[in-house]
């Protein structure tokens, strides 16, 4: 069930600009007309093909996990923080200071665990994965 969470906010937050792509060149190009069904037709099938995608490869959130350190982690969690400071400029040990140290750290941290632990469970999955068997 928390994947399901987890896969709805995702795909509400960072396939946005994907969705956009889609809908640009389907209109623009192919010269389709904008609307609720376009857009409801386009999505339904990227998502269709994404979850394709994911049952395909039973280790896909391994693949998730490393990725996602990489991409993911600084650019919600640390990034955003560095900037903060970098154009603001807080007074150093303040409360707005710590805070995003702290976020810092964590973005960090996560950003080296996260690869490490879904390189790990790609090596244990695929090691005994056979396409649709």
């Amino acid at each position: 069930m928390m994947v399901v969470i987890h896969v709805i906010g995702s795909y509400q937050i960072y396939a946005m600009p994907v969705f956009d792509l889609i809908e640009t060149v389907l209109v623009k190009k192919l010269h389709f007309t904008l609307g609720l069904p376009l857009r409801l037709i386009s999505r339904s099938v990227y998502v269709a093909f994404t979850m394709f995608i994911a049952i395909t490869f039973p280790f896909f959130g391994g693949l998730l996990g490393f990725f996602g350190g990489f991409a993911f982690a600084p650019t919600t969690y640390f990034l955003p923080c560095i900037m903060w400071l970098a154009i603001y400029k807080p007074k150093k040990f303040s409360l707005s200071w710590i805070t995003n140290w702290i976020c810092i750290v964590f973005g960090v941290l996560l950003m080296i665990i996260s690869p490490i632990g879904g390189l790990k469970q790609i090596i244990i999955q695929a090691k005994d994965y056979k396409f649709y068997s």
